[in-house]
């Protein structure tokens, strides 16, 4: 199987299937299609970006028992990257750890098991989880897809992620009058307004010094309109990427506005909820005694501070958890995923599927 599994994971990762590659994210869908010759599916498309759901069902069901989700697009690499080449049992290329292999993965699992398994089984191949997943796994389900259980491959080295940050966007405005350079008295800068604001921002959320499950904000960009050194300016913002915590969902929003100052002015762009399924999920508990069976290692429950598709399953009342193979370097020019975990995968994912029989 460890043949199969790279063969499919050279030919996903030889696409350069990025956001602005439209023609690329059909292809990179007809790449995992020859796999899946005969088994029935339905195609999507929103805004232009493609997504497919296959089915082991005489019919598309009402309520899937599992779904097995991946994502097919990648951020922009190099050239070279998108030729995959293997060194020291690692797989390198652009996708290879974020997801492209665990993808793989899951396509032949999916071929192989979808006769095997007495219940609704789905394979569901998106192309925009880099940019949010809104056109493919949020728009599926706002067609109607709905799941017991849902896994997402993401690189998670085998732990069981069933907590991840929700996502506030947010612009803080300031407004002055301006003033000769000269004469800073007789003007208000924005800009030291803004400054204000930053410094009793990060009072409240400070940026941890090691890795820690809280709420953090990355100050993404600060502009003003002025061009030149002799000017007071009068206007400036600052973009906000919040990352909270599920435990302060309900809070985040009313904690930003209680720290703008008036006369300042709060824009939420955009409020993405957090990642939560309670760690004791049959589900979950199941995957993680088919993870030690293969590895002879009971897989951990972990927490990711960035955002996956989970969030939009979660938000319709779905449970769902990250769970991928061994890899490391994702969006890096050393990107890589370790070839035995890609068969440990398969076998992984095998046996938990079987065991729901």
């Amino acid at each position: 199987m460890e043949k199969n599994i790279i063969e499919l994971s050279k030919k996903l990762i030889s696409i350069p299937s990025s956001k602005e590659n439209i023609k690329a994210l059909e292809e990179v869908l007809v790449v995992a299609d020859e796999h899946l010759d005969g088994i029935k599916s339905k195609k999507f498309k929103s805004k232009g970006v493609p997504s497919v759901l296959y089915y082991n069902t005489s019919t598309l069901p009402k309520r899937f028992k599992i779904i097995l989700n991946a994502h097919l697009d990648i951020v922009p690499g190099k050239g070279s990257q998108y030729k995959a080449s293997t060194k020291g049992g690692k797989l390198f290329g652009r996708g290879t750890n974020d997801m492209k292999g665990a993808a793989a993965v899951m396509v032949l699992v999916f071929k192989e098991l979808a006769k095997k398994v007495n219940y609704p089984l789905g394979l569901q191949l998106v192309t925009d989880e880099e940019t949010g997943g809104f056109s493919g796994t949020k728009y599926q389900i706002e067609k109607g897809i709905r799941a017991d259980f849902v896994i997402a491959g993401e690189p998670t080295d085998f732990g069981v992620n069933s907590k991840a940050k929700g996502i506030v966007w947010a612009k803080v405005k300031a407004r002055g009058k301006s003033a000769h350079g000269a004469y800073p008295w007789h003007g208000e800068n924005a800009i030291e307004k803004i400054n204000l604001f930053l410094s009793s921002l990060y009072k409240k959320f400070p940026i941890p010094k090691n890795e820690e499950w809280k709420t953090t904000i990355n100050v993404a960009r600060v502009e003003s309109s002025n061009e030149t050194f002799n000017k007071v300016p009068d206007e400036c913002e600052v973009w906000l990427d919040v990352r909270y915590i599920p435990e302060d969902s309900d809070t985040i929003i009313q904690g930003l506005k209680k720290l703008v100052p008036k006369g300042m002015e709060l824009e939420i762009l955009l409020k993405e909820p957090a990642q939560t399924t309670d760690e004791k999920n049959t589900y979950v508990q199941k995957l993680r005694v088919s993870t030690q069976k293969i590895t002879g290692k009971l897989a951990p429950i972990i927490v990711k501070h960035g955002a996956s598709d989970i969030r939009h399953y979660n938000k319709v009342g779905c449970e769902g958890i990250t769970f991928g193979p061994v890899g490391a370097g994702m969006h890096t020019d050393n990107e890589w995923v370790d070839i035995k975990s890609l068969e440990d995968y398969y076998q992984i994912l095998k046996h938990f599927l079987l065991s729901l029989n």
